[in-house]
């Protein structure tokens, strides 16, 4: 006698959602020996704690590369300079156009090398390269002179000079390109009503930037900065002081709008101290009043 074998397949293993069976193992671990289910289970609590250890350990604002004025921390210390008088500074001209930044006459006067070499001298007091150092100077000629005095002086490999083409641009004063240099005055008058404030413009191809302009370019610079660099010293060169002023100012929590209180004279040196904010004197209107330094309006 023939007994028919039964065509039915096996039964299928139902398995409720996971919020309806929470001690049921997933469908991957039913096919895994008990070994393999061990080895997997662990791998995942190891890597859920420590999602959940930088999760709860690592704010958003401290994320490296993530820089914000003023900065919770710096990881690198800092020495701003503003370069020595240019030739055109000593024919008391002001010129900021970005097309000429390499010319002769945008090179240190016979002053200007001199206030150069003091700023060297100066860094070698405070101690600034005496490990080592990287100098970061604009493109500009007169501040990559400077750089070159300040390596020399101090002893310091021309391969750490690291030349900014973009952010470390002497601040553009549109229309005000050409005229006496005491004509920056209206443009710091405007300054301390709102740094969003811009010089007149022109149509030679200077550009007319507000404080704020200028303070997003300085801010990218110490991102890179910040980002590239650990526990080094970094000398930051640049051809104007509004450059310096502005980013003092940043890293300081200081109004935006008082950034000239901060200026920098012709090769001045100053190192930069997060723990120390500048004073000073608050004017008695209200108008500069700011509750969130240094993004004021």
């Amino acid at each position: 006698m023939l007994v028919a074998s039964s065509s039915r397949s096996p039964p299928t293993l139902l398995l409720r959602p996971p919020s309806q069976n929470l001690t049921s193992p997933p469908p991957l671990l039913l096919h895994l020996r008990p070994q393999h289910h061990r080895r997997l289970l662990l791998l995942r609590l190891a890597t859920s704690s420590i999602s959940l250890f930088f999760l709860r350990h690592i704010p958003a604002a401290a994320a490296r590369g993530l820089f914000q004025m003023p900065p919770a921390r710096l990881s690198n210390r800092y020495f701003l300079v503003r370069a020595g008088e240019s030739v055109y500074e000593g024919m008391g001209v002001l010129n900021t156009n970005p097309v000429t930044k390499t010319s002769v006459d945008n090179g240190l006067s016979l002053e200007g090398e001199r206030q150069a070499a003091r700023a060297a001298v100066e860094l070698q007091r405070l101690e600034a390269c005496s490990g080592s150092c990287w100098i970061w100077p604009s493109i500009t000629q007169r501040a990559y002179q400077a750089a070159e005095i300040i390596a020399s002086v101090n002893g310091i490999d021309r391969s750490r000079i690291v030349p900014e083409y973009s952010f470390l641009d002497a601040r553009g004063l549109g229309a005000l390109e050409g005229r006496s240099l005491d004509a920056v005055s209206e443009v710091y008058a405007s300054d301390k009503i709102s740094p969003n404030n811009k010089p007149p413009p022109i149509t030679d191809g200077t550009p007319n930037e507000s404080v704020s302009d200028v303070f997003v370019r300085v801010t990218q610079l110490m991102s890179i900065l910040e980002t590239q660099y650990s526990e080094q010293t970094v000398v930051i060169i640049s051809p104007d002081s509004d450059n310096l002023s502005i980013l003092q100012a940043g890293l300081t929590g200081v109004d935006l709008r008082r950034h000239w209180d901060l200026s920098f004279k012709p090769g001045e040196v100053r190192m930069v101290d997060p723990e120390s904010i500048p004073t000073y004197k608050m004017p008695a209107s209200a108008v500069y009043k700011c509750m969130n330094p240094p993004s004021c309006t």
